[in-house]
């Protein structure tokens, strides 16, 4: 505490925040044609290309908007704690604007809780909105955030994420909004996200609402709802994504799934179509207090494909199906390759299609008492991508 009060210190000093009659409409202003800021508390809006560097310690208190037409970079290494236990600390970029988080292996971008004792929901999480389709229309309200997002720019881009953690997220504002880790709402496929960990969330790890953004290496670990979630005519291509509930991770909702994906819950035909392509996935839960509704729920109108993912609960774990094509607001389509599921997973519901069949496996994987993860080459993502996240999760290769 004694550092940040010291860094508030300096950021008076230096004047680097210009504060309205009402605090909650902040501004934060970069000092100088380099656009660094150095002030540690971070809440308003970014009306000017800006910089966080990784040697000052952030902490966001409020809302952080990036606003249209402005770049916001972080630094490699650059750590960004939110305060916790309030629902309107998140960072949000605006339908053209930018953010350039560009992490490494050995110099990850993070954002988590101040709280000495951080839990899933202490604060709200990353909210991007571009000018991609959605099936919800041209100018459409973000869920959270209250940003517009849609247009007819495909490959419209918002920027990069890279190497970038989120953590201690899904802040529920009510009964119907809650935050996600990430999420895309109308990301255009010029977007580079790769890299990407959420971790301890209490709503969705990453969900997308239209767009066409693509996506590689994303791991999400205990997430309180869906691992991977997509609505809205989303149509991008997703690679090596690992989702996983610990067994000491038990906060849930009444309908925890490892993949939701929906395209339009009010009319199932609108376009465009939810499409994406999903490839090389591991769903995996080790918690036998918590049973994953499904592995996959493809449902309202999604026609998806999913090639090469394994499903699988150790131990008491389970799954109450392992895919379920049938909803009431319209059935989904999916077709799968090179599908494997081990363990407690339960059964496919067909009510829309599902082409292809999932192989059930019993040798090479098992998880001993020290939570090590066997594995064989070719079957579901490849968890050694996420070493560099170094999230207390052992994976040994046979």
């Amino acid at each position: 505490m004694k550092t940040l009060k010291n860094l508030f210190l300096v950021a008076i000093t230096a004047s680097i925040i210009s504060c309205s009659s009402d605090d909650d409409n902040r501004t934060i202003v970069p000092p100088g044609d380099g656009g660094d800021i150095i002030g540690s508390e971070l809440k308003g809006d970014i009306t000017a290309d800006s910089k966080l560097i990784a040697s000052v310690d952030y902490i966001m208190t409020g809302s952080v908007t990036v606003k249209e037409g402005v770049t916001l970079t972080i630094e490699p290494g650059t750590t960004i704690k939110a305060k916790s236990g309030r629902t309107d600390v998140f960072l949000a970029v605006e339908r053209g604007a930018k953010l350039i988080a560009k992490g490494t292996a050995s110099n990850p971008i993070v954002f988590t809780s101040d709280a000495s004792s951080p839990k899933a929901g202490d604060w709200g999480g990353l909210v991007l909105a571009g000018k991609a389709p959605s099936n919800k229309g041209l100018d459409v309200q973000s869920e959270v955030a209250g940003l517009l997002y849609g247009g007819t720019e495909v490959d419209d881009n918002s920027g990069e994420l890279s190497y970038v953690i989120a953590e201690y997220t899904g802040a529920k504002i009510n009964g119907e909004q809650e935050f996600n880790g990430i999420s895309f709402f109308g990301v255009g496929n010029n977007t580079t996200v790769n890299n990407i960990v959420v971790s301890n969330g209490n709503d969705d790890g990453i969900e997308f609402f239209g767009g066409s953004v693509n996506v590689t290496n994303v791991y999400c670990a205990n997430i309180a709802d869906d691992m991977f979630d997509w609505t809205g005519g989303y149509t991008g291509t997703v690679t090596n994504a690992f989702g996983v509930r610990n067994e000491d991770f038990d906060a849930a909702t009444d309908d925890p799934r490892g993949i939701e994906g929906d395209s339009n819950s009010s009319d199932a035909t609108a376009t465009p179509i939810s499409t994406p392509t999903l490839n090389n996935v591991t769903i995996l839960n080790l918690n036998p207090n918590v049973q994953l509704k499904a592995g996959a729920e493809i449902r309202r109108g999604t026609v998806a494909t999913i090639n090469n993912i394994f499903f699988a609960a150790y131990g008491d774990a389970s799954f109450g199906n392992r895919i379920d094509t049938k909803d009431d607001k319209g059935n989904g389509t999916l077709t799968i390759v090179n599908a494997n599921a081990q363990g407690s997973v339960g059964d496919d519901k067909e009510g829309g299609a599902i082409n292809g069949s999932v192989t059930e496996i019993t040798d090479g994987f098992s998880v001993p008492a020290d939570n090590t993860v066997e594995f064989k080459s070719g079957v579901g993502a490849n968890l050694a991508a996420f070493d560099w996240a170094d999230q207390n999760f052992v994976v040994t290769k046979k």
